[in-house]
């Protein structure tokens, strides 16, 4: 068996913490100046105001206090609420702001999630305007949420979201709404006036809020279902506040229970209506608004979780290094004074995986990030090109299904060398619209829910295992780096903007669309590529574990259990559930080693980069083969427990036979669970080494033995390397220096 060839680059060592220059090259900013004073702007509050809150206590009480709102004057004056707008309506960066806002996300959750969460709720109370919003409602609310500027007589007005509603109603179902909406007079050549009822559980920014975008649904015949309204806290009737959540996180934002029983004009229906046959008909319903909103609004949810594992390193190193430098016998310069806890080999390998799954989770936060920067300006062409052809509704499905065979063709060629004969029409492909819209499309619709669930999910856990590493220090008020209080803060980030479940219905559905998969494919042949030449950076690892991933799809796809059920189903959340979670791995791993290259590949462009790159690179391409590991040790125990766990247990009647794993074996797999040591719909007949490679013949017909045991043992031996990849990655811990104090209180 031969061996991949060792890596050329130099045994450096990290010996600095990477800083802002590092970052702006793996997250793809180091050329946006706006989006680096934004990090900076949002770095002074948070590091700053922030943090000085949650020092003295201000966590402590659920009620929104003067003090409490004195972060929303610093988010103005630090430009942080105009990030999200267009110049036109007083903002000042142009284009798309996924990632703008996933910074300013990142750089609050750092310190402190209620903070980021009451920006980003400022935020989601707009988005229903700012994405379906007529340009007339556009206009006025977006402007009317910015800073008044010199000169200008008026006050900021801010927002809140409504959507969820006390039980039994709107939650994790967002088509059970109870709030309503009446016409209560509607006279000729007026604006019709109408009465809107709605309790609201949860809401965030209630406590100072001037606006009010809700889901509301029809209770009058004059008025055709769902849609998504605008009141104002000066319109006639009650517009109830409610009383505090008594939560025990976030508590630097406002959450409150409110009541509202209003009436408005007609134009405030979110996207306009029209009228026919004497009924209002909405433009949107509520539905198709949450969807636009959530598919971008939940990205930056999920970086917070990360951001505060990735926060958590440099206190839990200096802990570790002053735990033993008291009493007489610990002099400067011993070990046991210049590294306490870290002489031991525990806390440095353990302190290894919360940093790697920081740094997978931010990667992958980010890439989606970016990803949605691309695929909102595709959106707009799209819409634009709908709203000339007039095409409205389902009938947009029909043209959709209708272009995905082009949009695949696309990617077919795209993928190879493109015949002369056929370069026409590859320009063609990429040049429509529609074309690259269902492309982009795939793609964000499987990356937003993945973010989402993996980051708040998994880095909670994550999270709890930062905490420990602090010891009995970690879950206290006076822990360094709030590591306590950012713990139970993932719990809501994990719920917020809906809980795991949630995410994984949807990735349930689009991580199965055509589209999607092709480009998965094409994944593990690029990740074999880099393997030969980044052997120490797990892309070999992951593209195998891909490989499985992807062959046990369609084994699922195919198969049935003992009972002759379908195993592959909607509503089998057993075995789709946590086949997404899979999928979630997967696609962190691989954004992480990405953003491994690209510092590789640019870091000798920034001189305060080149002179320590070697090291940096070396620390981060051990932690992409310490979370491609544990990515392939996750992502082959849930495969298997599917393939396996729906059948009966084999009997073994030879323990001891050293060939057990060969012939007879491979064949009372087959007879007791069809094809699953000799399955060919996807990967069985012939599996190329980059795994992309697609056999449309069915069951292997010879049983060839190159389904998934095979594969499974392949990934088993892709895991060499990577404990040593860990043990260097914890001598850079043990070696590498920090500031002599956090640049924030504790």
């Amino acid at each position: 068996m031969k061996t991949c060839a060792a890596s050329k680059r130099s045994n450096q060592l990290m010996n600095t913490l990477p800083g802002d220059d590092v970052r702006q090259i793996m997250w793809r900013f180091s050329d946006r100046y706006d989006l680096q004073m934004v990090v900076q702007s949002t770095r002074m509050v948070a590091r700053g105001l922030v943090a000085s809150m949650v020092a003295n206590g201000a966590r402590n009480t659920h009620d929104w206090t003067p003090e409490k709102a004195s972060i929303l004057t610093a988010f103005d004056e630090a430009g942080l609420t105009q990030v999200f707008m267009d110049p036109s309506e007083g903002g000042f960066i142009e284009g798309p702001k996924n990632l703008a806002l996933a910074l300013v996300a990142f750089e609050l959750a750092w310190v402190d999630g209620g903070a980021a969460t009451s920006s980003l709720a400022s935020n989601l109370g707009l988005s229903p305007i700012h994405e379906k919003g007529t340009p007339e409602q556009r206009h006025k609310y977006m402007s009317m949420a910015v800073p008044p500027q010199p000169g200008e007589d008026r006050k900021i007005k801010r927002g809140a979201f409504a959507l969820t509603e006390p039980l039994p109603f709107v939650g994790v179902d967002t088509g059970v709404v109870s709030g309503k909406l009446r016409v209560v007079s509607w006279e000729e050549g007026q604006e019709p006036m109408l009465q809107v009822e709605k309790r609201g559980r949860f809401i965030t920014n209630m406590g100072f809020a001037d606006f009010v975008t809700a889901a509301v649904d029809s209770d009058d015949e004059r008025i055709k279902g769902s849609c998504m309204v605008v009141f104002e806290a000066d319109d006639p009737g009650l517009f109830d506040r409610g009383t505090p959540t008594r939560k025990l996180v976030h508590q630097l934002s406002s959450t409150r229970d409110p009541a509202f029983n209003l009436t408005i004009p007609a134009d405030r229906i979110i996207g306009g209506y029209t009228v026919k046959d004497g009924k209002i008909i909405p433009n949107y319903s509520h539905s198709e608004i949450i969807e636009s909103v959530f598919r971008r609004t939940r990205v930056p949810v999920g970086i917070m979780s990360s951001a505060k594992l990735l926060s958590a390193p440099e206190p839990i190193i200096r802990y570790h290094r002053q735990r033993f430098r008291g009493g007489p016998s610990v002099s400067p310069g011993s070990p046991r004074f210049d590294l306490g806890l870290q002489q031991k080999e525990d806390c440095l390998q353990r302190l290894v995986d919360v940093w790697a799954a920081g740094e997978a989770g931010g990667s992958l936060g980010f890439y989606s990030a970016r990803l949605f920067d691309e695929f909102d300006m595709i959106e707009k062409e799209k819409e634009k090109l709908f709203a000339e052809q007039g095409i409205k509704g389902r009938a947009q499905i029909k043209v959709f299904r209708e272009a995905q065979a082009g949009a695949l063709e696309y990617l077919e060629m795209k993928a190879g060398p493109v015949p002369e004969e056929k370069m026409a029409r590859f320009e063609e492909l990429k040049n429509d619209t529609l074309t690259q819209f269902l492309i982009m499309d795939s793609l964000a619709n499987v990356f937003c829910p993945a973010g989402k669930l993996w980051n708040t999910g998994h880095g909670a856990t994550i999270l709890r295992e930062a905490v420990s590493l602090m010891g009995g220090y970690g879950i206290t008020e006076d822990c360094p780096g709030f590591l306590g209080q950012k713990w139970m803060d993932a719990q809501l980030e994990a719920t917020y903007e809906g809980p795991e479940a949630v995410q994984r219905r949807q990735l349930s559905i689009t991580m199965t669309n055509e589209l999607f998969l092709f480009q998965f494919r094409q994944w593990i042949k690029d990740l074999r590529k880099i393997a030969t030449t980044h052997p120490d950076s797990g892309a070999c690892t992951l593209a195998s574990a891909m490989h499985l991933w992807m062959w046990t799809l369609e084994y699922l796809q195919n198969a049935v259990d003992a009972d002759g059920k379908a195993l592959f189903h909607g509503s089998r959340h057993g075995v789709v559930f946590p086949f997404a979670d899979a999928l979630c791995w997967l696609l962190a791993s691989r954004a992480q080693i990405l953003d491994m290259l690209e510092l590789e590949k640019r870091g000798p462009e920034n001189p305060v980069v080149a002179e320590g790159l070697d090291g940096f690179v070396n620390f981060f391409s051990g932690l992409c083969r310490v979370r491609a590991a544990r990515t392939a040790g996750e992502v082959g125990r849930i495969c298997a427990e599917l393939a396996y766990g729906y059948h009966p247990h084999p009997c073994w009647e030879d323990e001891e036979n050293e060939n057990c794993f060969e012939g007879e074996y491979l064949d009372a797999l087959d007879t007791i669970m069809p094809g699953i040591a000799s399955y060919g719909r996807g990967f069985g007949n012939t599996i190329e080494q980059d795994g992309t490679h697609i056999s449309r013949a069915g069951p292997c017909a010879t049983s060839c033995r190159s389904g998934f045991v095979k594969l499974r043992a392949r990934l088993d031996v892709c895991l060499t390397g990577s404990r040593r990849s860990k043990d260097r990655a914890a001598a850079a811990l043990a070696q590498v220096m920090i500031p002599e104090a956090l640049d924030y209180p504790r």
